[in-house]
């Protein structure tokens, strides 16, 4: 049952505890990416027969799959992965940076370039939950950002084949090839490249532990979005909230894994209580009851605060991946929420709705890494490269400046490089 805590009369240890992965897999991982950089598709075949049972004679999704996926597709299903696809781009387009150039003393031209990554590499869980929508929210920012090659890896089922709303989605998004390989391995793949992938110059997307350690391990070969942790989510919920619709979004959460964290802070015992016994009742109705039980039993729990003031207060302490307002006027709260992944404005708008189809990302920060981190967007698909111009007199104005700043630093090199090639080269 998930527990009621009463915020001053508990240990704040207790109050803003977080889920603890229960294995270390750092040597797992670490021969596994050993592995596949050395051995390339013969490795990924041999694991891809040890964790996913299928045996693979092509690792490449082939065009004639994913066309078949897209006709034997429920027609409702394309058009709602359309509708969302369209609600992505939309939002994401308003993300896009551009290059900008000053010259605003003689001589002296600077810039930026706004640059795309030139092949990304995206990452879709499949399994008990294959995330279609992570296709859409992952891959459509890269492309808005310009990237031309975009790969993706996503583990197939034991018939071999991969989840068709996952094909679906992948054409809809615009991805230029799709590999059937999961786990860690497919993260090497992607960061080292084999005879069949391509190496890629970032890898994007959510995965379990040992996917998540992988792309630790990768990262500075290869660039990365995030290091991911277990999905959250923290409801905001004064006394007028229905019990019954809090109940259900923290399930929603609850549901993704053992690990998730599912959390309500009201200022209404009342509400505490009645919240308490709906989550019992829904969860004995849910199809995925035994992650979700789990989930509420060891990572859940129902703060209750003195008032709303301290309920964000302690929102912005836990820093939350989704964070919901069920309150009167959400917007005027909205500026007291400092950290948190995604907002979500008012009663009728569970964090659901971002995982499909509002608009904004739903690859968010978790473990509280939103205090200095963001959602994924097109800024993660991009570069950025600088360039500067001085003619000579614009050097000239400059030079004994420099010189002063290099040789504080002890740095004599610096300073005669610029004196160099000016008239007083002492």
């Amino acid at each position: 049952m998930i527990r009621i805590l009463k915020y001053g009369e508990v240990p704040n240890a207790e109050v803003f505890s977080r889920a603890q992965p229960k294995m270390d897999v750092t040597e797992t991982v670490s021969q596994i990416i050993n592995d596949v950089k050395t051995g390339g598709d013969e490795a990924l075949r041999l694991y891809t027969e040890k964790f996913d049972r299928v045996s693979l004679y092509r690792i490449a999704v082939t065009d004639a799959e994913i066309e078949s996926a897209f006709q034997s597709a429920d027609p409702e299903l394309l058009r709602v992965i359309k509708e969302a696809a369209e609600s992505i781009r939309a939002f994401h387009s308003r993300q896009v940076r551009n290059s900008f150039i000053l010259n605003d003393r003689p001589g002296v031209v600077m810039g930026q370039k706004i640059l795309p990554i030139q092949r990304a590499g995206v990452y879709v869980p499949g399994g008990t939950a294959p995330l279609a929508s992570t296709v859409l929210m992952d891959v459509i920012p890269a492309r808005i950002a310009g990237c031309p090659e975009i790969y993706m890896a996503t583990p197939p089922g034991p018939d071999g084949k991969i989840n068709g709303a996952i094909l679906c989605a992948a054409k809809e998004a615009g991805v230029t090839r799709v590999f059937k390989m999961g786990g860690a391995q497919a993260i090497a793949a992607l960061a080292y490249g084999t005879q069949s992938v391509p190496k890629v110059d970032k890898i994007v997307g959510p995965g379990n532990a040992f996917v998540e350690e992988a792309k630790r391990q990768v990262f500075g070969h290869v660039s990365i979005d995030m290091i991911a942790g277990p999905s959250e989510i923290l409801i905001v919920a004064d006394g007028k909230t229905d019990p019954v619709h809090a109940a259900a979004d923290l399930l929603s959460q609850a549901e993704h894994d053992k690990l998730s964290s599912a959390v309500l802070v009201t200022d209404s015992m009342e509400l505490a209580v009645k919240v308490q016994a709906e989550v019992e009742q829904q969860l004995s109705r849910l199809p995925r009851q035994a992650i979700a039980r789990v989930s509420i039993d060891e990572n859940g729990k129902i703060i209750v605060a003195e008032d709303l003031r301290s309920a964000i207060n302690i929102a912005n302490e836990i820093a939350p991946e989704h964070l919901e307002l069920c309150v009167d006027n959400p917007f005027d709260w909205l500026d007291s929420i400092k950290h948190a992944g995604s907002v979500f404005l008012g009663r009728d708008c569970p964090e659901a709705l971002g995982d499909y189809l509002a608009g904004p990302n739903h690859t968010l920060p978790t473990i509280g890494s939103a205090r200095f981190s963001s959602p994924l967007s097109v800024d993660d698909f991009v570069k950025k490269t600088q360039y500067t111009y001085f003619s000579k007199d614009a050097l000239a104005r400059v030079a004994q400046d420099v010189a002063l700043f290099a040789r504080t630093e002890g740095l004599e090199g610096h300073a005669r490089s610029v004196l160099a090639r000016t008239e007083e080269n002492s």
